[in-house]
């Protein structure tokens, strides 16, 4: 799980930004979809100069524009997409920093919204997020990316297609169906995490081996993490649902606070099933260190029996191991086979014994 860095060193230029994320191979695309109830366009690797043109065309002045872009490592156009939005130089940074804290906030008729998403598993038992930010102003919202993922193709196919009412609605419900489409991403894992769960309850009961707790630990550092990713975000959409603050957010409208609701419920179903997650595994880890005591008592108790049925038979192989002169049962002739018949009848009434009493 990734800490959060802080430089030590204080800027000189406040305003020199930088993409602080590790992905930067793949070049920064962008892709534009300009739509209303009849009819929609889609432009595929746009450049800035035509979403400029799109956007201030006065015949589509009502129209909804949305604005996908892939990848933050191009940091100056991702200076002029904020230019051009008219936005604080402090939200570019925080789209950049990607390493920040699920928010959102509203500065003048400007909405920011950044999240986590869980990136499909790259490598069995690894948990990883991108952040995704968003950008409303009027009718336009703007998504960042930090790399191309699909989590937004069924969107697109409805614009395309013009089924639901995505076309009909405004930007702050196309806001809705993407949060809702990022939130998919953590039920998914979740799943997946719950049958490796399932997987490490059965083993617990056979495997006494030490290095299985570290399939446990490593599981559990899994779903904190998710849920550290969560967490924010359902304190963020507890403040986009509310109806009786209608006004906090002037872009996001009353019929849309509705949908928002139904995104903090399913929060507040993830973090249930967090939490159920992180009992199992610590029921599986109680139980895996209480199988193995028992089986530590099981087998020391063992020794302890065969211990014990030794002791006397000691006792008797150290007297008649004395070296006196004056010891008559030395000189008897059958004195041996007397000897062991004695250590023989020792262990039987001894071993019944221990049966009786179970013992072993």
């Amino acid at each position: 799980m990734k800490r959060i860095e802080y430089s030590k060193v204080r800027k000189v230029q406040p305003n020199n930004f930088e993409y602080n994320g590790e992905y930067k191979e793949d070049p920064v695309q962008m892709q534009l979809f300009v739509f209303n109830e009849d009819g929609y366009e889609e432009y595929k690797n746009v450049n800035l100069e035509r979403v400029v043109k799109e956007c201030s065309d006065p015949k589509q002045e009502h129209d909804i524009k949305w604005l996908n872009v892939h990848g933050l490592h191009d940091v100056e156009l991702i200076k002029r997409i904020g230019e051009l939005v008219k936005i604080e130089p402090l939200i570019v940074g925080d789209i950049l920093n990607v390493h920040r804290r699920t928010r959102i906030e509203e500065l003048g008729d400007v909405l920011f919204f950044s999240v986590k998403s869980v990136l499909p598993e790259e490598q069995a038992g690894m948990v990883k997020t991108e952040q995704v930010s968003f950008l409303l102003k009027g009718n336009t919202i703007i998504s960042f990316q930090e790399k191309r993922r699909d989590y937004f193709s069924h969107i697109r196919e409805r614009i395309r297609t013009g089924t639901g009412i995505v076309r009909k609605k405004k930007n702050d419900y196309l806001l809705y169906l993407m949060l809702d489409a990022i939130m998919e991403n953590f039920f998914i894992t979740i799943e997946s995490y719950e049958e490796r769960i399932s997987m490490l309850n059965d083993q617990a009961r056979e495997n006494y081996k030490a290095n299985f707790i570290e399939g446990i630990e490593h599981a559990k550092d899994n779903l904190v993490f998710l849920k550290r990713a969560i967490t924010p975000l359902r304190e963020a959409l507890l403040s986009l649902k509310s109806v009786r603050d209608e006004e906090e957010y002037e872009t996001i409208r009353k019929s849309t606070h509705v949908y928002f609701a139904r995104l903090h419920q399913k929060c507040l179903e993830l973090l249930d099933q967090t939490d159920y997650d992180l009992v199992s595994l610590d029921s599986a880890s109680n139980f895996h260190f209480a199988a193995q005591g028992q089986r530590m008592n099981e087998i020391m108790k063992t020794l302890t029996v065969f211990s014990v049925i030794f002791m006397p038979l000691t006792f008797i192989v150290g007297v008649y191991g004395m070296n006196f002169d004056n010891m008559p049962e030395l000189h008897t002739h059958n004195g041996y086979y007397i000897v062991l018949g004695v250590m023989l009848v020792t262990i039987i009434l001894m071993v019944i014994y221990f049966k009786k009493k179970d013992w072993f």
